[in-house]
């Protein structure tokens, strides 16, 4: 009992450290502050405004959950231990495990610092230049994030896919919800390498590949952007379907092009044509919210006198399956030998060392 009264009490100080860090008590103050306007009458009045404050005070009422619950299973586990019942060691132990495994999920959530992190996200894979193999790597990568949002009970939503020639897929967009998909899943922006023997290649050869990840925080109904209607070309065209039944016959699908910036939006995976462009101009408003903020933040960089990074087209993650089986990330340098388990969704130690490489901490390599 002495030794489980100690790591509860370990427990406790590191729980009030996280409270403090994460300022859990101003959250709660919030809290109460967001239900007392909620109540006021003529709240409902302004629906779109009232919908964001709704959804932020679930938010903050969830994260402030989190830590009441915890803070009362840390009570009541003490409790049990000064009881001193041997009887109750190996439900005790059992529960001390799982309070330290939420609490390492906790510690591990300080790392998101960014002012959206805690948000939904839309991630897209582009397949880079190579016909079917690149085109299969990209597949491979929507299975790899398919799967580790389904490790985490995150919510993922085809919005647009785009089938490749033979095989794979040309590109895919996804809209990944649950807690701090965004702050996760920004670690794999950028480039990805493959290299491997092509089951294309009759000849057995090696062959490199390369896809293109880009993640946007999933903020359109939480900030103004004001869009030009003179300034989008949109264009309707019927949506791709297994066949049979599911050919759509009339033209559901859109694709809108923002003129002044180059960017491309579809969407088809919606019931109909309005579902479809306001979907399609959700992910737009996230887009160019995105562009003006690493705009904002390569100005910043470059007036401190730091290094700016070059942007999407650097390679960030390199995944070798012949002659050797490595996963490296360059940024990091976090590596390791498991690629399998890593193409299967093992992607926390990577997103972790990212984190800590964003926030000053230190991240030693793992053979």
């Amino acid at each position: 009992m002495n030794e489980l009264a100690e790591k509860l009490t370990n427990l406790q100080q590191t729980v009030n450290l996280l409270r403090r860090r994460l300022d859990v008590p101003a959250k709660a103050l919030k809290v109460a502050q967001l239900e007392e306007v909620a109540a006021a009458p003529g709240f409902w009045d302004d629906s779109t405004a009232a919908q964001a404050k709704m959804r932020e005070l679930t938010k903050l009422r969830n994260q402030v959950t989190v830590w009441e619950t915890l803070s009362q299973q840390l009570n009541d586990a003490t409790e049990l231990v000064e009881l001193g019942d041997d009887e109750l060691l190996g439900d005790l132990s059992n529960e001390v495990e799982s309070l330290e495994a939420q609490i390492a999920e906790l510690e591990f959530q300080t790392l998101f610092s960014g002012q959206y992190d805690d948000e939904d996200c839309i991630l897209a894979i582009h397949a880079g230049a190579g016909g079917t193999e690149a085109q299969d790597w990209a597949q491979m990568l929507e299975r790899m994030f398919m799967r580790w949002a389904d490790s985490h009970e995150l919510v993922v939503d085809i919005v647009d896919e785009s089938a490749g020639d033979e095989a794979g897929l040309k590109s895919v967009m996804m809209a990944v919800k649950g807690s701090y998909a965004y702050g996760r899943l920004q670690s794999e922006r950028g480039v990805h390498r493959l290299v491997r023997i092509s089951p294309y290649d009759s000849s057995s050869r090696r062959h490199t590949s390369f896809a293109k990840v880009e993640v946007w925080p999933d903020v359109a109904e939480d900030i103004e952007i004001e869009i030009d209607e003179k300034d989008l070309r949109i264009d309707r065209f019927k949506a791709s379907g297994a066949g049979g039944q599911h050919v759509q016959k009339n033209e559901t699908a859109v694709r809108i092009t923002h003129i002044p910036t180059g960017i491309v939006v579809s969407c088809q995976n919606q019931r109909s044509l309005t579902q479809n462009r306001e979907m399609a101009m959700k992910i737009l408003k996230a887009q160019l919210f995105d562009l003006e903020q690493r705009k904002q933040e390569a100005e910043m960089a470059a007036l401190k006198g730091e290094d700016v990074d070059a942007g999407w087209g650097s390679q960030i993650r390199s995944y070798v399956l012949h002659p050797y089986k490595m996963v490296k990330d360059h940024r990091t340098n976090f590596e390791v030998g498991n690629a399998q388990a890593v193409l299967d969704g093992r992607l926390d130690d990577f997103m972790e060392a990212y984190l800590k490489q964003k926030v000053g901490q230190t991240t030693e390599p793992t053979p």
